[in-house]
């Protein structure tokens, strides 16, 4: 059974830090995608990253904050969060596909977890 489970999230303040992690099991992924989805918002592409780490894609308003890793002895992804906004308040998914390139596209991920709430008071 494939499962991917978010974990991390939580309340901050402005200006803090979190380490969301996705823990896969079951089979591994090419491409490990992190979405969001604000509230009254359409989920939306977040960062990706491929199979061996080398190439790794991110949304403009979080270059510079967010970077995501990837354990592939753990099969676990990461994403850490930095300088934390209002904005990015949301419930935060990891997706996984077979396709070698981190895309932005939802409909091009296969699997995705339950999710895990971020919440940033200013």
């Amino acid at each position: 059974q494939v499962q991917l489970v978010e974990s991390g999230g939580g309340l901050v303040q402005a200006g803090e830090s979190l380490r969301l992690s996705c823990s896969i099991s079951g089979r591994t992924f090419n491409t490990v995608g992190w979405f969001r989805q604000r509230p009254e918002k359409e989920r939306e592409f977040v960062a990706g990253i491929d199979r061996t780490g080398a190439t790794t894609s991110y949304e403009d308003s979080v270059k510079g904050r967010f970077t995501i890793s990837r354990d592939n002895v753990k099969n676990t992804v990461y994403l850490q969060l930095n300088s934390l906004k209002s904005e990015d308040t949301a419930v935060y998914y990891c997706m996984g596909r077979d396709g070698t390139t981190p895309v932005r596209e939802l409909w091009l991920y296969d699997y995705w977890g339950q999710g895990t709430p971020v919440t940033v008071s200013s």
